[in-house]
């Protein structure tokens, strides 16, 4: 996978969600997190998770919906059951993923960080086409900035969130990025995981 000047994934299909905005100057990209979601709840597939990142989910379909009203969300990337990989926001620009979150003190992780949908719960294994998918996302992303962390939500917003969950396999995503990022990109592994 490439990474244009823009921020844009050049695999991915381009869905541009308004909920973005641009990060504060001087600002570096260095922190990939990694989430999981499904609408509704533990149901895949369908329009409903790019709906709600384009402002056009039918809050009317569902009774869970009504509680996204007025929810004003985007990820940079969303991964779906298949390994199909969909881009919202610029990875330049600032996706509304992470909320009220913290890393290593530094506030509001929005600023600096890349955010990636799995479609997925905290209750089911994810397929391993969006590891393939990630893994391929994140050496993209690791050749365009200088990712430091990847972590996941539940670790940078704990007592908010859960994903991606416990059945996130981070020993199989480590293992596959390493053969990954030796063979493609010749860089070393970060040492900086958090799980």
């Amino acid at each position: 996978m490439d990474i244009d000047k823009e921020g844009w994934c050049l695999q991915a299909t381009r869905l541009a969600s308004p909920n973005q905005n641009d990060r504060p100057d001087n600002q570096g990209i260095d922190l990939l997190v990694i989430h999981n979601i499904s609408l509704p709840p533990g149901q895949f597939g369908g329009h409903c998770i790019a709906d709600l990142f384009l402002n056009r989910l039918d809050c009317n379909a569902h009774p869970f919906f009504d509680q996204l009203r007025a929810l004003k969300v985007s990820s940079h990337f969303f991964i779906r059951r298949d390994g199909s990989l969909f881009q919202f926001v610029s990875a330049d620009k600032r996706a509304w993923h992470a909320g009220v979150s913290s890393f290593k003190g530094r506030e509001g992780c929005n600023d600096f960080s890349v955010g990636v949908e799995l479609e997925g719960t905290d209750f089911v294994s994810f397929e391993p086409e969006q590891y393939e998918t990630l893994v391929s996302l994140t050496d993209a992303l690791r050749r365009r900035y200088s990712l430091k962390t990847i972590t996941g939500h539940q670790h940078i917003a704990p007592v908010r969130k859960t994903d991606p969950g416990p059945f996130f396999d981070w020993q199989l995503y480590k293992k596959m990025l390493g053969e990954t990022s030796t063979s493609e990109t010749g860089n070393a592994l970060p040492d900086f995981w958090i799980e």
